[in-house]
């Protein structure tokens, strides 16, 4: 794993909330087909497992198969926490002026494959955190962003912003994969207590 020193690095935390509370709760469905909706859109499920295939897909073809398919029972969930969680970054960004470039994406990244081995090692670094090869630019810009949102607001009025920003979308998540909560800015099941998301972006340290 990259260590903190290195100028990005893999968290296995959620990427949108620095400190939350837990909750309990169960969701309201939204419409038929869609896994979410929010601000007057919706991620169909039809989007999210073919999300989860990319990462099953490259699970498979990965020496520590067995082991990453053992790991990753909430893939399905998981995945949509991440989906969600991005759209709300996305937003915060967008309404406080951050903007990156695609030559700003590539240099991150090429900086984090240098840092970790090399782009085979980053992809499977990724990987384990339940993002596939083809969503790691993705996971750079949103990273990215979150950074830059620190940056210019500060770790406490980011987590305001993050907040407002998901009541803002008005998300809502099917049933089957929990409520989703705006202050912790994840989704957990009735009969869960808690649930932490297994999927992480890059980190600038």
């Amino acid at each position: 794993m990259i260590r903190r020193h290195t100028a990005l690095s893999v968290s296995a935390a959620s990427a949108l909330l620095l400190c939350a509370p837990l909750l309990t709760a169960c969701g309201e469905a939204p419409r038929p087909g869609a896994a979410a909706v929010m601000d007057g859109g919706r991620i169909t499920v039809s989007e999210l497992q073919g999300q989860v295939k990319a990462v099953r897909e490259a699970q498979r073809h990965d020496p520590r198969a067995a082991q990453m398919v053992a790991g990753s029972g909430r893939l399905s969930q998981d995945t949509l926490i991440r989906m969600i969680q991005f759209r709300v970054i996305e937003r915060a960004g967008k309404d406080n002026g951050i903007s990156l470039t695609r030559r700003e994406i590539q240099r991150a990244r090429a900086a984090a494959e240098g840092q970790s081995g090399g782009a085979t090692a980053l992809r499977a670094l990724y990987l384990q955190q339940g993002i596939a090869p083809g969503g790691i630019d993705e996971a750079v810009r949103m990273d990215l962003t979150r950074n830059a949102l620190l940056r210019k607001l500060g770790t406490s009025k980011v987590n305001q912003v993050f907040a407002r920003t998901s009541k803002a979308l008005d998300i809502k998540v099917n049933p089957r994969y929990g409520k989703w909560d705006n202050t912790q800015g994840t989704a957990v099941l009735a009969k869960e207590a808690w649930l932490r998301t297994s999927g992480g972006t890059p980190e600038q340290a």
